[in-house]
């Protein structure tokens, strides 16, 4: 049995309704982009600097990265504690996967909002 130390004392209905948020965020994002290249079919780089300059854009880039950095945590850490049974390997993969969302998430702040 999985304790609570592990998942920092959430319950599985958060979980569940983080994920589902996250996913429906992503989904917007992906359809955002998807329909902006169909719109600009000759997409240069100046087209897609002056994009990704709007606060706006650069805000709901920012809320997408996030939104990937938690639904791939809840994923991650509901993998690992049904398939990753000794508790020190788990913790152990539990670290690791922090670390690189963490590491992503202050990569991806300083792409949109570095100089």
């Amino acid at each position: 049995m999985v304790t609570n130390i592990t998942n920092f004392g959430r319950s599985g209905l958060a979980d569940w309704l983080i994920q589902r948020v996250t996913a429906v965020i992503m989904l917007a994002y992906t359809l955002f982009l998807l329909g902006f290249f169909l719109m600009n079919g000759d997409l240069d780089f100046v087209t897609w600097k002056l994009l990704f300059q709007g606060t706006a854009m650069r805000i709901f880039s920012l809320l997408a990265l996030l939104s990937i950095a938690a639904h791939a945590w809840i994923g991650l850490w509901t993998v690992a504690t049904d398939y990753i049974k000794p508790t020190g390997l788990r913790v152990a993969f539990h670290l690791v996967v922090i670390l690189a969302l963490f590491a992503y998430v202050v990569w991806g702040v300083q792409v949109l909002w570095g100089a």
